[in-house]
């Protein structure tokens, strides 16, 4: 599991790390059953303090998304219900901000970011053989 954290984003790192965590349940890229990185091991991994990471999974714990299993770890849900469309849509919106915000910075005109996302979704999408 890959996390990328801004922490000059204003966002609490905890909170980066759940909507990640979200992000990467809503893409399929989570399955059920599939187990977290241990607490520790994450926190060595981002280089942040484990209290942090221990909030991030509260967290997904109490929205349902994520069970701890004593002495075993913390897993995706079994019985878990797809985030709802308004949930994957607030996720989205949240990195569109972003990258909204970074264009901004870097003086990036409103069509360029447009035409980039086209650019890319035609990269990303599926080539047709020959």
């Amino acid at each position: 599991m890959q996390l990328h954290l801004a922490p000059r984003d204003g966002l609490p790192i905890y909170r980066q790390i759940v909507n990640q965590v979200k992000y990467l349940l809503a893409a399929g890229r989570l399955a059920a059953g599939e187990e977290l990185p241990p607490i520790r091991t994450l926190a060595e991994q981002l280089v942040i303090n484990p209290n942090t990471v221990a909030r991030a999974y509260l967290e997904l714990e109490r929205a349902g998304l994520v069970t701890k299993r004593q002495g075993s770890g913390t897993y995706v849900s079994e019985i878990r219900s797809p985030l709802r469309r308004t949930e994957r849509l607030r996720l989205l919106a949240d990195r569109a901000d972003a990258l909204l915000a970074e264009s901004r910075h870097l003086e990036i005109e409103f069509d360029e970011v447009l035409e980039l996302l086209r650019e890319r979704a035609q990269a990303m999408s599926p080539k047709e053989p020959l």
